[in-house]
């Protein structure tokens, strides 16, 4: 009798023991730690599961919060590029603490006790903590820049590897390129509307080039980027002339920080080269939240709103 009962206890042992390592496989079957990842020609590799998270960036916040990692971020940047997350996602990142209202000082990050960065290219660079001082202080670092859907595609599918998840993240592109879609379909009715993209003015207007993430997201929803044949730099300044040549059919007109928007449309009817403008006359504005343009959980819900606003009901 004591023999049978021994040999039960070694049996529920093994199966409790295998019970353990399926609840494990979600993550085993991407592959043991280490990972590895090509990030944009950078390889990262990931010894272990991320359990502390900085997101330099509203955009790389509001994705981990998509994604339901928003418990695993200790500390977001960048706040004053933002208008506020989207309401679904709102309770999670207020929860979030500010590293920095703007841009993320080295100070700030190296003494967060974040062992994973996901980090805008621009937040994470020489004017602050670089890459591989993160890395020495023992933090991952995975950059986000993308400039196509395939790539933003593939940093969310990465992370899902990264933390288990990859579920989620696959329903996430899923339903985003579902969404997208359906936009492009509408779109397709129409003849692509001149877009010309007002983030300031001051010497000329600061805009975004063909090389912009947001170049890419103005023509799923119809437009075309009067300054999409610029691929040096992502953000260029242009002469107001040059504008005024290219006759954009809309503007639009980054929401952040300040100035506000209206102040913004102001300085725009207000100037001598940019009033002259059709599209400023007719007042054919567009506003979106600076923060909706940058690659992230934003895509589909950036090409809705700027189609809406480029082909209006009326």
């Amino acid at each position: 009798m004591k023999k049978c009962i021994c040999l039960m206890i070694i049996l529920l042992t093994i199966l409790t023991g295998c019970g353990r390592q399926l609840q494990a496989l979600p993550v085993q079957e991407n592959g043991d730690y280490p990972m590895t990842f090509d990030n944009y020609g950078r390889e990262v590799v990931v010894a272990q599961k991320p359990e502390r998270v900085l997101t330099l960036g509203p955009n790389c916040t509001e994705l981990f919060a998509a994604l339901g990692l928003g418990d695993l971020v200790v500390g977001r940047s960048l706040v004053n590029h933002s208008r506020g997350p989207l309401s679904e996602y709102e309770q999670i990142v207020e929860a979030i603490p500010q590293l920095n209202y703007g841009s993320a000082t080295r100070e700030a990050i190296v003494t967060s006790g974040a062992d994973f960065i996901y980090a805008l290219d621009w937040e994470i660079g020489d004017a602050g903590c670089n890459i591989e001082e993160a890395q020495s202080c023992g933090m991952t670092v995975y950059v986000n820049s993308a400039v196509t859907m395939e790539q933003i595609y593939g940093e969310v599918l990465d992370l899902g590897k990264i933390f288990g998840i990859e579920e989620q993240a696959q329903a996430f592109v899923r339903d985003q390129k579902t969404r997208i879609e359906a936009v492009q379909t509408k779109a397709a009715e129409h003849e692509p509307v001149n877009v010309l993209v007002y983030d300031s003015g001051n010497d000329g207007v600061f805009t975004c080039s063909g090389s912009n993430f947001e170049s890419l997201l103005i023509r799923l929803a119809g437009g075309k980027n009067i300054f999409d044949d610029l691929q040096d730099k992502q953000w260029v300044t242009v002469s107001y002339e040059e504008v005024l040549e290219r006759q954009p059919d809309v503007i639009v007109i980054h929401d952040y920080d300040s100035p506000s928007v209206e102040e913004k449309i102001a300085q725009i009817k207000a100037h001598p080269i940019l009033s002259q403008l059709e599209c400023v006359k007719a007042e054919r504005f567009a506003v979106i939240t600076l923060e909706s343009v940058l690659p992230g959980s934003r895509m589909a819900y950036a090409a809705e709103l700027l189609h809406e606003a480029f082909y209006p009901v009326s």
